[in-house]
């Protein structure tokens, strides 16, 4: 059975990534103290159960009346006690030091305290993964690369349902929700090609959720990102909406970035023309910030979701539709309300 097991390797205990070695670590740590109180407690069942047999024979003391031992005592009580005061220590440290919302320092193996991380966008479909790099104008799908000793800044949000982003090697698994974005920072110290999964049941096309990481020289990350941008696929809204549509085993893709917004957009619900983007429906005090669409095609003045400050009368996404704002101009879509007119909407929100 172990020469068997041999040939067998595992990520999660042989990790490549600093910040997925000391989750490692943690692991052990844990599990060695916990064996503190269970192998001496196995052992002993095993132990008394042999002793006090009813078969025995021999001259195993018996005292009926046997009802407190102080050295009993302290050795029930002492030892699981020092054990939770370090359990909750190392708990303590390893949560805020390993907090995935956490940016990497110098404590982390072969990061720089001056390098500038790499910003990885990470969307979770039906059923495949998009991954955006903003700063190098590329993206790929069910494919993700990162060079070596350079911190990895992942921001991850969903388009329709919950799922779970993992690579093993890499940190540890965080999911992703629609509406919403969780980070994780990581780093990669080993080059290689290593698994990527979604870890949540996300529905029928789950089990092909995966895609290789590669962890690469500086030099070759550069080359890769230079291929990808030289494809002849671009990721505009187009081919965002094709992305869309639910598939299964999807293979992996580059794309030059063709709409730098995408993932704005993605994350605050308003790809579509029109849309409100949920950041744009916080509001300030004076009321006049929040009132802008989606990245989308503008909607006209007087159209859905248009800015207080571009459009007269504001359409269903602004909000107040046609509150005494000011008229707006037939040959342009761009007229700005002023004068009492905007003075007036800008007294109406503060009221409402």
């Amino acid at each position: 059975m172990l020469a068997t097991l041999a040939g067998c390797s595992s990520e999660v205990l042989a990790p490549s990534g600093d910040v997925a070695a000391k989750l490692r670590d943690v692991l052990g740590i844990t599990t060695a103290l916990i064996l503190v109180i269970v192998l001496p407690v196995m052992v002993a069942i095993v132990a008394i159960a042999i002793r006090y047999r009813k078969s025995d024979h021999s001259e195993a003391k018996y005292d009926p009346h046997f009802h407190h031992s102080t050295s009993l005592e302290l050795l029930i009580w002492a030892a699981p006690l020092v054990i939770i005061i370090w359990l909750g220590a190392l708990t303590w440290v390893s949560t805020h030091k390993l907090d995935p919302y956490r940016p990497l320092d110098e404590e982390t193996r072969g990061v720089d305290a001056d390098a500038e991380p790499l910003v990885v966008e990470v969307v979770s479909m039906d059923w495949k993964w998009l991954f955006i790099y903003p700063q190098y104008g590329i993206a790929t799908v069910n494919e993700l690369a990162a060079p070596l000793d350079r911190p990895i800044a992942f921001k991850l949000t969903s388009t329709e349902v919950m799922n779970a982003f993992y690579v093993p090697t890499l940190a540890g698994m965080i999911y992703t929700m629609p509406g919403m974005e969780t980070k994780l920072h990581a780093v990669i110290n080993e080059p290689g090609e290593f698994k990527g999964m979604s870890s949540h049941y996300s529905g029928a096309g789950f089990s092909g959720m995966k895609f290789p990481f590669h962890g690469m020289e500086v030099e070759d990350f550069y080359t890769w990102v230079a291929r990808a941008r030289a494809s002849e696929q671009v990721l505009d809204r187009d081919r965002y909406r094709e992305l869309l549509k639910p598939s299964e085993n999807e293979p992996a893709a580059q794309f030059a970035l063709g709409d730098e917004t995408l993932y704005h957009d993605i994350l605050n619900r308003c790809v579509e023309p029109g849309q409100t983007c949920m950041d744009a429906m916080m509001t300030d005090g004076t009321g006049t910030h929040g009132m802008e669409g989606g990245h989308g095609e503008a909607p006209e003045a007087g159209g859905e979701g248009h800015d207080m400050g571009e459009g007269g009368a504001e359409g269903e996404g602004g909000g107040h539709e046609g509150h005494d704002a000011a008229p707006a101009d037939e040959d342009s879509a761009s007229a700005k309300p002023s004068g009492p007119a905007l003075t007036h909407q800008y007294a109406f929100l503060r009221q409402n």
